[in-house]
């Protein structure tokens, strides 16, 4: 049966909503348990992801197989990506991880950085409509996920609103990035370029990337005595 953009956008997203178990670290940060040192690393690790997928939005505004829509959504995407980066300073120096040292001396998980690789991965091999699915479902997990650590970092941590104003961001994304969504996924069914089955394969390794960058810090927080 055909399905409308928005229908399509509302089956997507309800089917790749995560267990809510599956992050086992929001829940140390949402009560103030989570070491200082993880919230450190996840402001380095996000300095690591923001720029590589801001590349990758980039590249795949600006293929040639892109459609004006599609273009126009991953250009909103780079565009909030340069801000993010902006404002993810403030919290990685309320972490103490600001200095130019800090950045040079650490070294990424794998766990966590897997999440940017296959962005980089669709931006290379997937059809745009398509990853514009994949990727508007696995922001409204990413969403919920930072609405709670910018109440905790406030709450538990003592964090002023500057610092938690990365996690604001997307905590509380803008309605034109859900109509860019809307409008390039309605493009891409008017086109014959969006495989529901294909978009759907997709995000589920999405939502697995972005599980596996939350164990990955949570593994670290359970190493630090």
């Amino acid at each position: 049966m055909a399905r409308t953009a928005r229908e399509l956008l509302e089956r997507t997203a309800g089917s790749l909503a995560p267990d809510p178990h599956a992050n086992r670290l929001l829940p140390l940060i949402a009560r103030g348990a989570a070491q200082r040192s993880t919230l450190a690393a996840l402001a380095l690790e996000q300095g690591q992801v923001i720029p590589a997928d801001r590349r990758a939005f980039l590249h795949l505004a600006e293929r040639p197989d892109t459609g004006p829509e599609c273009a126009a959504f991953f250009t909103g995407l780079a565009e909030s990506e340069a801000l993010a980066l902006d404002r993810l300073a403030a919290y990685a120096d309320a972490c103490g991880c600001g200095a130019e040292a800090a950045r040079a001396a650490y070294r990424p998980l794998a766990g966590c950085q897997g999440y940017p690789a296959y962005i980089a991965w669709l931006a290379m091999n997937g059809s745009p409509a398509e990853v514009v699915l994949a990727l508007t479902a696995n922001f409204a997990a990413w969403g919920g996920y930072c609405t709670t650590i910018a109440e905790a970092l406030r709450h538990h941590y003592d964090f002023a609103d500057e610092a938690c104003g990365f996690f604001d961001l997307f905590a509380e994304p803008g309605p034109e990035l859900g109509q860019r969504a809307l409008a390039a996924v309605r493009e891409g069914l008017e086109t014959g370029r969006l495989d529901e089955d294909r978009a759907h394969r997709q995000g589920r390794l999405l939502q697995t990337c972005e599980t596996s960058f939350w164990h990955a810090l949570w593994e670290e927080d359970q190493r630090v005595p």
